[in-house]
C-alpha cells in the first residue's frame, strides 16, 4: 500500500496554525502535567488540534467539494460529525474527575478524530483510519521541514513580519501587564492563577505538552491533505457459499441459542428459583456471577459470525435472501437475548456485592455491545448490505461514552454502595475512598464516621492548588461540600469497613 505525501509542502497557514497549536497546548495543558489532574486546558488544546485538522482538509476540498452533476455543493457531514465528536470526548476532562474515565475518553477520542479527517465507510478504513494518527505523526515531519524550508527561502516571505508583529504584542503584554498587576490586587490575583510558576521542571513539562499537541496538530492536517489509501485494504466480493453448506451451520448454532434461551426463561419464571438452581449445585449469587464473561464473549463471536455469514451468504434468488434474513435474523434476535441474560446476571451479582468500577465497565460494554447487535440486525439483516455500518458503530461506540461520562460511573457507584449501607449496613470504605471527587455528593451522604473516613483520601488531594488551565466542574463542587462540611480525618478508619 502506497501512502503518498501531500502534492504541496506545508503551507504557510498550516504551518502557523500546528506551532499555534502547540504554544496552546503548553500553555493549558503543560501546567496539568506537574501540579494537577486534567481541566479545561484539555479541551482548550482539543478544540485548537481539531480547527487545525479541519482546515486542512478543507483546504484540501475534503470538506467541501462541488457536487458531481449537479449544482451545488457536497459537504463530508461524516468528516464534520467525528471531529465534533472528538471534541466531546475531550470534553470530559472538564467536568470529570475520575482518571479512568477521562483518560479512556481521551484515548478514544484521538481514534474517533483520526477516522474523521482520514475517511471512509468500509470497515477497513474505519478501523485503520482510526490508527492512521500514529504513522501520520513520522510522515509529517518531511512535509513540516519541506513547508519551513520553502516559507524561510522564499523572497516574499512573510515568516519575519509574523515573528516581528509577535515579539511586539508579547512585550507590549509583558510590559502593561506588570503594570496592572501592580495597580490592582484583584487583577494580579487572576494574573498569578493563569501564569504558571516557572522552573525547571514546568519548563521541560510544558515543552513536552506543547510538543505533543503540535505533533497531534500536524499530524490531523497531514491527514486532511492526505489520507492513507486504506481503500486498498478492503478485499473483493468473496465467492457465495452453497445454500446449504451455508445456512446448516447457522440454523445449528440458532438452534443452540433457542435452547439456550428455554433454559434461562425456565430459571428466571420458576416460583422455586433456589430448587432449580441447587440441584446443579449452585446458589442464586453463584448463578449470577458464574458464565457472566463467557457471555460477552459470545456476544463478541455472534458479531464476528455474522459479519462472516453474510460475507459468503448466497443472494442469487429471492428464496436464498429471505434463507438468510430469517436465519441471522433469529440469530440477532436470540444473540439480545444473551445480552439480557448477561446484564440481569451481573445486576444481580452487583445488587448483592455492591457495585464497582469493573463491573460498571463490563455493564456498560455489554449494554453497547446490545446496540451493536441492534445495528447489525438492521443494517445487514432486515434491510440487507448497507454502507453506513461500519461509521454507525464506531460513532455509537464514541456516544456510549460521552452517555457513560455524564452518568457519572464514580458517583454512581458510591449512591449504590451508600444505598447497600443504609439497607445492610455493609460497606467497603476501603474500597469508597480510591474513588475521586466525581464522588463526594454521594459520599457526603453516609453517616459518621464512615463519611469522614470515606472523604479522608480526597481531602488532601483537593486541598492543593491547582493551575487555571486545570479547572474542572467536579472538583470545584467537591470542594465547596468539604468546605462546608469538612471530613474528620484524625478517626481511626479500620471499624468502618464493613464487606
Amino acid at each position: 500500500m502506497s501512502w503518498k505525501r501531500p502534492a504541496r509542502p506545508m503551507s504557510a497557514a498550516l504551518l502557523a496554525g500546528t506551532v499555534t497549536a502547540g504554544v496552546i497546548g503548553a500553555v493549558a495543558v503543560g501546567p496539568a502535567l506537574g501540579n494537577g489532574p486534567f481541566g479545561v486546558g484539555v479541551l482548550i488544546a482539543a478544540a485548537a488540534v481539531a480547527y487545525v485538522s479541519g482546515a486542512s482538509a478543507w483546504s484540501a476540498g475534503r470538506i467541501v467539494r462541488p457536487a458531481a452533476g449537479r449544482r451545488g455543493a457536497r459537504v463530508n457531514r461524516t468528516a464534520i460529525a467525528f471531529v465534533l465528536l472528538s471534541v466531546g470526548l475531550s470534553a470530559t476532562a472538564v467536568y470529570r474527575d475520575a482518571g479512568w474515565v477521562v483518560s479512556t475518553a481521551l484515548l478514544l477520542a484521538v481514534a474517533i478524530g483520526s477516522y474523521g479527517v482520514s475517511g471512509g465507510r468500509s470497515w477497513p478504513e474505519v478501523l485503520f483510519g482510526g490508527l492512521a494518527v500514529l504513522p501520520a505523526t513520522v510522515r509529517v515531519v518531511p512535509w513540516m521541514g519541506r513547508g519551513a524550508y520553502g516559507i524561510a527561502a522564499s523572497d516574499k516571505s512573510n515568516a519575519w513580519p509574523i515573528i516581528r508583529t509577535g515579539l511586539i504584542a508579547a512585550g507590549l503584554l509583558a510590559v502593561f501587564g506588570g503594570l496592572f498587576v501592580g495597580a490592582d490586587a484583584a487583577f494580579g490575583t487572576l494574573a498569578s492563577g493563569l501564569l504558571p510558576e516557572v522552573s525547571p521542571a514546568s519548563v521541560v513539562l510544558d515543552g513536552v505538552a506543547g510538543f505533543a499537541v503540535l505533533l497531534l496538530a500536524s499530524a490531523g492536517a497531514f491527514l486532511g491533505q492526505a489520507p492513507p489509501p486504506l481503500h486498498l485494504l478492503i478485499p473483493e466480493r468473496a465467492k457465495p457459499a452453497g445454500r446449504w453448506s451455508w445456512a446448516v451451520p447457522i440454523a445449528a448454532l440458532d438452534l443452540l441459542f433457542l435452547t439456550f434461551c428455554t433454559i434461562q426463561a425456565r430459571v428466571a419464571l420458576a416460583d422455586d428459583k433456589d430448587k432449580i438452581l441447587r440441584s446443579a449445585g449452585l446458589t442464586y449469587a453463584e448463578y449470577a456471577h458464574q458464565g457472566f464473561f463467557q457471555l460477552v464473549i459470545v456476544t463478541v463471536l455472534v458479531l464476528a459470525v455474522v459479519a462472516v455469514a453474510r460475507r459468503y451468504a448466497p443472494a442469487g434468488s429471492r428464496a436464498d435472501r429471505v434463507t438468510v434474513r430469517v436465519l441471522l435474523g433469529l440469530l440477532s434476535a436470540l444473540t439480545l437475548v444473551v445480552v439480557g441474560v448477561a446484564l440481569r446476571r451481573l445486576y444481580l451479582y452487583e445488587e448483592t456485592f455492591g457495585w464497582t468500577r469493573l463491573r460498571l465497565w463490563v455493564h456498560a460494554f455489554e449494554l453497547w455491545l446490545g446496540v451493536v447487535v441492534v445495528l447489525v440486525a438492521v443494517a445487514g439483516v432486515v434491510r440487507g448490505r448497507v454502507p453506513w455500518l461500519p461509521r454507525a458503530v464506531a460513532a455509537s461506540g464514541a456516544i456510549a461514552m460521552i452517555v457513560l461520562a455524564v452518568l457519572n460511573p464514580d458517583r454512581f457507584i458510591a449512591e449504590h454502595n451508600v444505598a447497600r449501607h443504609a439497607e445492610t449496613g455493609k460497606i467497603d470504605v476501603s474500597y469508597l475512598r480510591g474513588l475521586s471527587a466525581d464522588a463526594v455528593p454521594a459520599l457526603d451522604r453516609l453517616p459518621e464516621p464512615e463519611r469522614s473516613c470515606a472523604l479522608s483520601g480526597l481531602v488532601y488531594r483537593l486541598d492543593d492548588a491547582e493551575p487555571a488551565m486545570s479547572a474542572n466542574l467536579a472538583r470545584a463542587r467537591a470542594r465547596e461540600i468539604l468546605k462546608r462540611r469538612p471530613a474528620d480525618t484524625s478517626l481511626s478508619c479500620f471499624s468502618a469497613t464493613h464487606p
